[in-house]
């Protein structure tokens, strides 16, 4: 549905005039928007796999060593896990950890626990082994995977009898699991019944202003959150089926999972992940992948606006900056946006052509004729082919004439 304010008061007789009892008024202020169709009765791996027909060999995943998955790759390793997972003995209403930093892995492990109707809850990695053993007891989690590097960390909870798997995504420990090995099964998964009001995930706070605390996040409830924010007419983040989304935040944070990974691949775009952040290592992978979006925080967005090393790349690909997960200051938004060129007002390399009659030579044939023989940030942008340069009497290119044009193609 569109979005909608409701408003409900109640009136207590003794306070008034009247003499019958008290009662309710409730009053709707309906989105002059059309409803937005939200189909939040199956599950969540359902709805946001249902366009793989029409996706199935687009990229889904893209690692910071440039190896890529397909959106039926991710659907195929993520059954297999499910089976995997299923042979160890998870079934509708379990739980596993996720300690894992953003990876393939993680993406797999977080549909394989909803595609057998589990949960699972997102634990960061650098936690300390009391952190995790507070959420480890909390959830009853029956899994844990992640890497041998932090095996060491659960070993309290096991010394004191609580009993879980542990499954690491490289080289196995004494007594654990391979994710490899584990994720290796072939067979039909099967059906369970899940009910939309089901828990699929149990991500923790971040605990800043007390003890961490579990959020319980059904399938309606994600569903419906997606759909608000990338279906309908006038979606709130405004994704496209080309984007490149940067995947630099952690996805055991609610941001990271629901804007980023649950939000794009419902739409079908291509999700560049990043397991640490470097600024450097950033910028290389927005030029080399072309990232179109970029979900920030406020910190990301300071590094954006002043870092010296920005200069140094080409982020013309960007298209859009979302910062969230706490309040932007208006100074910080404003330094971004005076680094950002407009080209309406020309602060990009834009050129006006002349082409010799019948010349078949296109826009791009021009760009990569520039970009060969200079530097990055000089490379053309647009290519406007015209009938004439204006000048004046004396030979001179009107400039103005120039810009009016180009304001007029916008």
């Amino acid at each position: 549905m569109a979005p909608s304010l409701v408003a409900t008061y109640s009136v207590d007789p003794k306070k008034t005039n009247f003499i019958n009892q008290s009662y309710q008024t409730t009053h709707i202020f309906r989105s002059k928007l059309p409803d937005i169709p939200i189909n939040n009765t199956i599950p969540l791996h359902t709805y946001s796999f249902q366009k793989l027909p029409q996706v199935s060999n687009r990229p889904c995943l893209i690692t910071s060593d440039g190896k890529e998955y397909t959106y039926a790759d991710v659907h195929r390793a993520s059954r297999s896990l499910a089976m995997g997972l299923f042979n160890l003995g998870i079934r509708k209403g379990d739980i596993i950890m996720i300690l894992l930093p953003n990876s393939p892995e993680f993406v797999f492990s977080f549909w394989a626990a909803s595609m057998l109707g589990a949960a699972s809850t997102l634990a960061n990695p650098s936690y300390t082994s009391l952190e995790i053993t507070k959420q480890l007891k909390a959830t009853k989690a029956k899994i844990v995977i992640t890497h041998a590097m932090h095996v060491h960390k659960l070993k309290q909870e096991q010394e004191e009898g609580n009993t879980f798997i542990v499954i690491t995504v490289d080289k196995p420990p004494e007594k654990c699991m391979s994710f490899s090995t584990v994720s290796r099964n072939e067979g039909k998964l099967p059906e369970v019944d899940i009910n939309p009001d089901d828990m699929v995930t149990l991500p923790f706070s971040s605990g800043t202003t007390g003890l961490s605390k579990g959020v319980v996040l059904t399938h309606r409830s994600l569903i419906t959150n997606v759909a608000q924010q990338v279906e309908g007419e006038n979606p709130n983040l405004h994704l496209k089926e080309e984007d490149v989304v940067l995947c630099v935040l952690p996805l055991f944070h609610i941001y990271a999972l629901h804007c980023v990974m649950l939000c794009s691949m419902r739409v079908g775009c291509r999700v560049l992940l990043m397991e640490k952040f470097e600024m450097r290592a950033m910028l290389e992978l927005v030029e080399k992948q072309r990232v179109s979006v970029v979900m920030a925080v406020p910190p990301l967005v300071v590094a954006l606006s002043k870092n010296p090393a920005v200069e140094e790349y080409d982020l013309s690909s960007i298209r859009m900056v979302m910062s969230g997960g706490a309040s932007l200051a208006n100074d910080i938004e404003e330094a971004f946006h005076s680094r950002q060129k407009d080209d309406v007002a020309g602060e990009v390399p834009v050129a006006f052509v002349v082409k010799s009659s019948n010349d078949p030579i296109t826009e791009d044939a021009v760009k990569d004729f520039i970009a060969n023989q200079v530097v990055f940030y000089k490379r053309l942008h647009r290519v406007i082919f015209i009938d004439a340069i204006p000048k004046s009497s004396i030979g001179k290119i009107l400039r103005k004439e120039l810009k009016a044009k180009l304001a007029s193609y916008h």
